[in-house]
């Protein structure tokens, strides 16, 4: 499902077998040294990171920023190109996820992003988050999150509908509602942000998950 191609592009490793999620945490110096490597591919006539279609991803709030989309074995990459200073200033990846079954990974994506430092807290990530969702895409969190990522999703929750849910054995359970997930929870537990035209029942449904009220008589 993921191209040995696109992981080295990015310089991403999948991650080891863990019981609890952990930070993600990304090297200034390694990161600035994929960017600048990924932005030279950018420039390269013929290469496939040239000439990308421009997204229309918030224009008037970051009025020196392009971002640049492309699709690729179902998952979606938004790089962000500082036009002024000519150099990439991060990419979010809209992942798909070995973990889920075929009806799930019809309709969810796992959002991976890395931003500069001089470009982070700037709200670049979440307005390509933003635009996903208003696109009426869904997102689904990761095995692992860090706590900046974490306060981003709880930030779109106040505009999206999240639910906490389980994923087990390719299963998607429904948890019940309260308080998202702390990013230190087991890392079977996973947000879900539904995106625009999109509700609980449809989810459920259409990705085959498992709601609270089959999951408690399941286990009563």
């Amino acid at each position: 499902m993921f191209s040995a191609s696109w992981l080295a592009e990015l310089g991403w490793r999948r991650p080891g077998p863990a019981e609890l999620r952990i930070d993600v945490v990304h090297r200034p110096d390694d990161l600035e040294r994929e960017l600048e490597e990924l932005y030279r591919r950018m420039q390269r006539p013929g290469h496939r990171l040239h000439g990308l279609a421009v997204a229309p991803v918030a224009p008037l709030e970051f009025p020196g920023l392009v971002f640049r989309h492309r699709e690729a074995d179902g998952e979606h990459y938004v790089y962000a190109e500082d036009v002024q200073l000519r150099r990439l200033a991060g990419y979010t990846v809209f992942n798909r996820l070995v973990e889920l079954d075929r009806r799930a990974d019809r309709h969810l994506r796992a959002p991976h992003s890395k931003y500069a430092p001089a470009y982070q807290r700037r709200g670049i990530a979440t307005a390509v988050y933003r635009w996903w969702l208003q696109g009426g895409n869904c997102l689904i969190s990761g095995a692992r999150q860090s706590a900046g990522a974490h306060a981003l999703w709880r930030a779109l929750a106040r505009e999206r509908t999240l639910l906490s849910v389980a994923l087990r054995d390719k299963t998607l359970r429904q948890q019940p509602g309260g308080a998202a997930p702390s990013h230190s929870d087991d890392f079977h537990t996973r947000m879900i942000l539904l995106g625009a035209g999109w509700n609980v029942e449809a989810l459920v449904s259409r990705a085959g998950m498992l709601p609270c009220a089959l999951e408690r008589s399941a286990t009563a």
